[in-house]
């Protein structure tokens, strides 16, 4: 039994796109402040969600997602591992802006 949900071709460009995407979003979002107002939880949610959908399409870069490669899922962890910290640091407070804060 073997589930495919989109074809190796698409699944392998939207695994490359979506993170650049993401890092773009993050930037958009501290750019605007608006990592400020949102809640937290709200931005998990979103990030969860992000990162369940990039491990799919890397898991069916070879063409299906079930049964996969366990190179595959090493290579889905490490990436939504990396994707964490990079979001994590965009949306974070550099010790400048921190010192403006609280001075």
């Amino acid at each position: 039994m073997s589930v495919q949900l989109v074809d190796d071709a698409t699944a392998a460009t939207l695994a490359q796109v979506l993170p650049v995407l993401l890092l773009t979003l993050a930037v958009e979002v501290r750019r605007n402040q608006l990592h400020l107002a949102l809640s937290s939880w709200l931005m998990g949610t979103f990030f969860i969600a992000f990162g369940a959908i990039e491990t799919i399409l890397v898991l069916s870069i070879d063409g299906v997602v079930y049964p996969f490669q366990p190179f595959d899922a090493a290579s889905a962890l490490i990436i939504f591992g990396v994707l964490a910290i990079l979001f994590r640091l965009a949306l974070s407070d550099g010790p400048d802006e921190q010192n403006a804060i609280d001075g």
